[in-house]
């Protein structure tokens, strides 16, 4: 698969918490958390859950950091 994202981190997913629409997942990745928004259909589709192996992919512009 071609990707254009260059960031990239594996970790563990540490928590799953479905709402109405989105999906929030926590990722841990060594130690740093990482925390995703995605759909239900794509949580479904990727079968992701806690404890799943998973690879989280960004571009640098998509990031947003908090102090």
């Amino acid at each position: 698969m071609k990707l254009s994202a260059r960031n990239q981190l594996e970790g563990t997913v540490t928590l799953v918490k479905a709402g109405p629409i989105n999906a929030e997942v926590v990722i841990d990745a060594g130690g740093q958390k990482i925390t995703s928004i995605i759909s239900l259909d794509a949580l479904e589709e990727l079968g992701i859950k806690e404890g799943s192996t998973v690879t989280a992919l960004f571009k640098a512009s998509s990031v947003l950091l908090m102090a």
